[in-house]
């Protein structure tokens, strides 16, 4: 993984005080509100910002009516989940992001008061082992990732050192769970591994090694070689586990952006991801399943990542296939509620405003 800011160790995570127990609340340093706001005027020069041809005024008004979606149905704790999922903390990250995305922070923007509420719900269902996960998690360690991502993310536009000692403690967790073979499972249990909860360890590792926040090398050179071993080479798209299963779209485009968020930018096995992508591009514009919007989340971020000419074609095609599946509520629902699904829709549209530091390249 390459990243130029200093990474210092931070030296052991630790316990949680009795402030730290306390509700959580932020207090906005002048130093990350300045940071903020250099990073929102001077967009880096690797990239072409096109922010208002990319969101057209149509996708503007999709992002506003999805946020309000999300704001309404926030829970008073802070959660979010659905009829299967209740108290969730990773679908609770991804609405949570949806908000940042569009420069809302802890307390501060419209929806400042969701994403602190998000936040402290979040904190509040870490444990000693670095776990985060709520009494209602289906396979932890999906959720860990995704909540592992948000804090990584609040931390880099924040400095709260409260946010610090819970993600230190789950990125050692991630550290300490990754098996064998390079990849994680399920559980917090170094046994097998699949792409799917993989690449949700990888973007929360790079999300807090871009905060500044330790992660062993060898950790991110395992992850490497683990998904490259999942690619099928007939055709570029991804197994679901090494040795095990055929291509699908979803779990491809999670391939090809876990190799950009490791650090890989120039391999054969990204083009050959790229194009079996955008084979079965069409293939994947009705979401029948499950894991439309997970696929298609991951997929933008691969294409984003990738550039051009690979980024304008891609995005013009699925802000359409949003902007239509959008309901009068402004909600997108999904197999895993619509709750997940909002929060995921908003992301792939938010994308080209890159205010979160994950969304730039």
């Amino acid at each position: 993984m390459h990243v130029t800011r200093n990474q210092r160790d931070h030296g052991p995570a630790r316990g949680r005080t009795a402030a730290a127990r306390e509700p959580f609340r932020y207090v906005w340093p002048m130093a990350a509100a300045a940071t903020l706001l250099m990073v929102s005027a001077a967009p880096r020069i690797a990239e072409t910002v096109k922010t208002d041809v990319e969101i057209t005024e149509k996708a503007r008004n999709a992002i506003k009516r999805g946020l309000a979606y999300l704001a309404a149905a926030q829970s008073p704790e802070g959660h979010y989940g659905h009829d299967r999922y209740g108290k969730h903390v990773g679908i609770t990250a991804l609405a949570c992001l949806a908000f940042m995305a569009d420069g809302h922070l802890p307390d501060r923007g419209t929806y400042g008061t969701h994403v602190q509420r998000g936040l402290a719900f979040i904190v509040d269902q870490a444990s000693e082992s670095g776990l985060i996960a709520a009494d209602t998690s289906h396979g932890p360690m999906y959720g860990h990732g995704f909540a592992t991502l948000f804090l990584g993310e609040i931390y880099g536009m924040t400095a709260d050192e409260r946010v610090r000692d819970v993600l230190i403690k789950a990125v050692r967790l991630i550290v300490a769970t990754q098996n064998k073979q390079g990849g994680w499972r399920y559980h917090p249990i170094p046994l097998d591994a699949d792409i799917s909860v993989t690449i949700c360890q990888i973007m929360a590792l790079r999300s807090a090694r871009n905060a500044g926040i330790s992660v062993p090398k060898g950790t991110i050179d395992r992850s490497i070689e683990y998904v490259k071993q999942c690619q099928n080479r007939d055709d570029g798209g991804f197994r679901y586990m090494i040795g095990s299963g055929t291509s699908l779209f979803p779990r491809s485009a999670a391939g090809v952006a876990s190799l950009y968020y490791a650090g890989v930018y120039e391999d054969d096995a990204l083009q050959q991801g790229l194009q079996y992508l955008l084979k079965h591009k069409d293939l994947n514009a009705v979401p029948r399943s499950g894991h439309y919007f997970y696929g298609q989340y991951y997929a933008v971020q691969a294409m984003f990542l990738a550039g051009e000419p690979y980024w304008t074609q891609w995005f013009s095609w699925i802000r359409v296939q949003l902007l239509n599946k959008q309901q009068q509520e402004g909600e997108w629902p999904s197999a895993h509620g619509s709750h997940y699904g909002t929060a995921m829709a908003l992301l792939i549209l938010e994308l080209p405003q890159r205010l979160l530091p994950i969304f730039q390249r």
